[in-house]
């Protein structure tokens, strides 16, 4: 799980280039998060039938022009720590500088896989300089040209084996909850206010990721395991202050669960992180509940809670049937309606719908509203079933799937919505040639 690909590197030798050529080699599940002011730095990308993650360290750096050796010395740290693979990106052009030589120095000390990937390189005589690279001591290189793509293909192929594809041998099949939101939201107080209660019930399991704590929660009648990436490795002060950091770890805390508690400060109201965090979630297809905490720090009337409801749904469109629920990790008011509604969410997830079943009603719907005619040509829906996927997608067969505007399958998902319980759980919709 969480196979993460990272880009280092100094600035301009192409890692933006490289990263969209990567995760647009698969357009079709490449789906980038922005920041607000930032470029594209997260894409979910396949080859050969292995899905990873790539992320772009140099798109997090504000201004890159006046960018010093400290910064990069800090991607370079997160990189080694957070992801799975390192494609160190150097520039055939410039040849080896001193900053390379201090990143390749601390890439060398690492035990982490590296591919040395030698850019800008599309004839045979810079084919011929990417030689002095092997200079640096870390072992064959790639040369590409990001620009127009050759080479990324035997780039691919030998990234794509360097990841740990084995499936771990089955943690507990258990459900698996992640506290996710942006720094100081109270992820780790929401962590400690469920399972510090009594010590006794958390069992930390063996196999789990170094880099989350999974604990088991098996009590009053519930059994699941959270995924907690919040108060971990304190003590490398240089991350701290990189937002980058968080965006990575909820990325991977997101990957390694079914359901996501998305925690938001009361005190603050919806931000664009938790927009981003959101989104990130959707594209993974997991569950999420939302959580409002610190809620106790709140002067309410009778309405606060319908207005920062309103808000929330306003920032979150377009997806709405999301549970939201107002909590205080400190004084433990409605921990347990959270855990409730997370279970809930979790089955809304796998719950599976008889083909004859959705017939019936969603054919009805259909029927009710037809898709509206193009071109004076009509789209008739036949059929529909649920695929046999991990999280809930559903396919409707037709003569003309093309004709099927994004609105029309908006209806749909809310007639299904509206029919079947899928709160909190993303809904996939296909319209495919009967």
């Amino acid at each position: 799980m969480g196979n993460i690909a990272a880009i280092v590197g100094r600035p301009n030798v192409g890692k933006s280039t490289l990263f969209n050529r990567l995760t647009e080699a698969r357009s079709a599940i490449v789906d980038e998060v922005s920041g607000v002011t930032r470029d594209r730095i997260y894409g979910k990308t396949e080859w050969n039938g292995v899905e990873f993650s790539v992320v772009d360290t140099g798109g997090y750096v504000t201004n890159s022009d006046d960018i010093f050796e400290e910064e990069i010395k800090k991607q370079v740290f997160l990189a080694i720590e957070e992801s799975s693979v390192i494609l160190f990106l150097v520039d055939v052009l410039s040849g080896i500088t001193d900053l390379d030589q201090s990143i390749a120095q601390i890439l060398r000390k690492s035990k982490k896989k590296i591919l040395l990937v030698v850019n800008k390189v599309d004839n045979s005589a810079r084919q011929y300089d990417a030689n002095v690279f092997y200079k640096l001591g870390l072992g064959e290189i790639y040369t590409l040209s990001s620009i127009n793509g050759s080479g990324t293909g035997e780039l691919l192929d030998d990234l794509v084996k360097l990841f740990d594809n084995n499936e771990p041998e089955e943690e507990l099949d258990l459900p698996k909850f992640a506290v996710v939101g942006r720094p100081n939201v109270g992820k780790s107080s929401l962590v400690n206010a469920l399972v510090d209660e009594e010590r006794n019930i958390v069992t930390p399991i063996a196999g789990t990721t170094r880099d989350s704590i999974n604990s088991r929660y098996n009590k009053f009648g519930y059994d699941f395991i959270i995924v907690d990436t919040a108060g971990l490795r304190r003590k490398q002060k240089v991350n701290e202050d990189l937002e980058f950091y968080s965006v990575i770890r909820a990325i991977r805390a997101i990957e390694n669960s079914d359901v996501c508690l998305l925690l938001l400060d009361a005190t603050r109201g919806v931000e664009a992180q938790d927009v981003n965090i959101l989104s990130l979630i959707r594209k993974n297809n997991k569950g999420v509940v939302i959580l409002v905490n610190k809620w106790d720090l709140i002067e309410k009337d009778n309405s606060a809670t319908e207005e920062f409801t309103k808000s929330i749904k306003e920032k979150f469109a377009p997806f709405q049937d999301l549970p939201i629920i107002f909590v205080s990790a400190l004084t433990k008011q409605r921990i347990h309606k959270a855990l409730e509604t997370a279970i809930q969410v979790f089955k809304n997830r796998k719950q599976r719908i008889s083909t004859s079943k959705l017939n019936e009603i969603m054919l009805a719907v259909i029927q009710a509203y037809p898709p509206p005619s193009e071109k004076g040509k009509f789209v008739k829906i036949k059929y529909v079933t649920q695929l046999p996927t991990h999280t809930p997608t559903f396919a409707f067969f037709c003569n003309l799937p093309q004709y099927v505007k994004s609105s029309y399958k908006r209806y749909l998902e809310n007639k299904l919505r509206a029919k079947f319980d899928f709160t909190g759980v993303p809904i996939q919709i296909f319209l495919r040639k009967k």
